[in-house]
Order: structure tokens, then sequence, then C-alpha cells
């Protein structure tokens, strides 16, 4: 029988970000805030001669995920990977980050590296960084809450509430991240617009977070006409950094999201990325 390890990440939004340019991935990143979410990557991981890798998103599948694979190779195995997930990839949920945390979490377990949980988000937050595909995701997505990242890397001061309210969201497709991360005027701009303190509680959150959106220049015509209608229910709501999507708060939040979209109610995680099961 072929031994299988599988295990799952929390997702995460960022509302607002800078990114903090290192001399090696280590101490590339971002600093901002975001949310880490109960919703997120459930990884399976299988031995294999070969490795592959298929995304599997409400039952339909892809093949390929460069980060993921880079990772692999980077560690020195070959594995027969599936992720599953609920949200929609590439609109602003952290998915690739959960998708690394959750695969490397498996490995770990499964090839007996014995790999501490900083070890595991380094390799992940390597293959980030160099596939263009977040900056401050993993580092956030190692435990649960509202965060509030203060420096760059893994090892930065993350600061962590835990609210017990609700944040719904909506998607309205992907946003390349790469395109933004690598353009100097879009960073520029984003640079510009960070507001320079941490979020005291979800409202707070939303309310740092669509200035920052506002004034960053990103937000699509298809997500003004989100935030129009929030704005007009008088709902905090903001655009998921970065994908073409809205998160919102508040008692008015999901009635108001449910006409544009279909709305995901999302928790705010208690916890980072864990080992579901093993076998044999």
């Amino acid at each position: 029988m072929v031994r299988t390890a599988v295990a799952f990440s929390p997702g995460h939004i960022s509302g607002y970000f800078r990114r903090v340019e290192g001399s090696e991935p280590s101490t590339t990143g971002s600093i901002g805030a975001g949310v880490v979410i109960s919703e997120g990557v459930r990884s399976t991981v299988e031995e294999a001669r070969e490795t592959s890798i298929r995304v599997v998103r409400q039952g339909h599948a892809t093949a390929g995920s460069p980060p993921v694979e880079y990772a692999l190779e980077r560690l020195g195995v070959a594995a027969r990977v599936t992720t599953e997930c609920r949200l929609p990839i590439g609109a602003g949920f952290g998915l690739s980050a959960a998708a690394l945390l959750a695969t490397l979490t498996a490995v770990n377990h499964l090839f007996d590296f014995g790999l501490s949980a900083d070890e595991v988000a380094a390799y992940a937050h390597e293959a980030e960084v160099l596939h263009r595909t977040g900056l401050g995701d993993v580092a956030a997505s190692r435990a649960g809450g509202v965060v509030c990242r203060t420096g760059a890397g893994i090892h930065a001061e993350i600061t962590r509430i835990y609210p017990e309210e609700p944040l719904y969201a909506v998607s309205l497709g992907a946003l390349p991240t790469a395109s933004v991360l690598s353009s100097d005027e879009a960073m520029a701009r984003i640079a510009a617009a960070y507001p320079d303190r941490c979020p005291r509680d979800l409202p707070d959150f939303c309310r740092l977070s669509r200035g920052f959106a506002e004034r960053s220049g990103l937000v699509a015509p298809e997500v003004r006409r989100v935030l129009d209608a929030c704005d007009a229910a008088g709902v905090p709501a903001s655009m998921t950094m970065l994908g073409n999507g809205v998160f919102a708060c508040g008692k008015a939040a999901e009635r108001v999201l449910s006409g544009l979209g279909e709305v995901y109610t999302l928790h705010v995680a208690h916890r980072g990325a864990y080992l579901i099961e093993e076998k044999p």
C-alpha cells in the first residue's frame, strides 16, 4: 500500500500591505494586516517515482503548480500531490501559500524529515517569493487570527487578535498576483497608500483596508460596484489583496453581498497548518 499523508492549511485575506525587499527570499516579504480564514487548502501527498500536482476546486481539476513543484525539488523528493479547495483560486484568499503549507506539512510527516514548523514555513515562503505568488501569506497563515505583521519574513513580529464575528466575501474573478508584485509603479502606489498602524478589531481592519485600497489605485470597476453597494448600506468593506474580490463585515454584509455574487461565510481561524491523517 502506498503511504499517504493529508494536511490542511488555512487561507489568508490580505487587507493592506507594503513590500519589503531583502537581500534573499527569507528577508523579502511584506508588512501589513490580514485575516487568517477557516477556509483553505487540503493536500493529500503520496510517495511516487515522479512528481505530479493535481489542483482540485469543487470537482474541477487542473494540473501543475510551479511553487509546489519547486518546494518538493528543494526538499529532494518526488510525490503525487492533490490539493483541494472550495474558495476561488487567484482571488485574494491566500490559497497559494495554503497549498504550500499544507503540502509541505504532509511531506514533512510522510518522508520523516523532522522539520520544525519554522522550517516548513521557510520553504513555503521561499517558493512564494521566488514565484511572486505572495509576500506575507505564509507568515500570516502559520497561526490564526486577524494579523498585523510589522516585519518581513516568517520570523517577523506578528500580533494576532481573535474576534468571533464572521467575515463575508464575494469573488469577481482572478487577479494575477505576479503582474502586480513585479510592477514598480504599482508597488510605489501601494507603499504610499499603506496605513501605518495595526487594526483594533475586525471593523477597523475593514476600514483601514478600504482606505488603502482607494489610495493604491487597485480597485477595478467590478469591485467598485460592490463597494458602492456596501457603502450605500453602511457595511464596512474592502478589496481582497490581491484579487478581484470584496470582503465585508457587519450584520448587513451577507444580505448586501448576496445580490452581487456567491457569498462565502468565513470565520477567523485559530490555528495554522496541521496534519489530518497519515496512512498506513
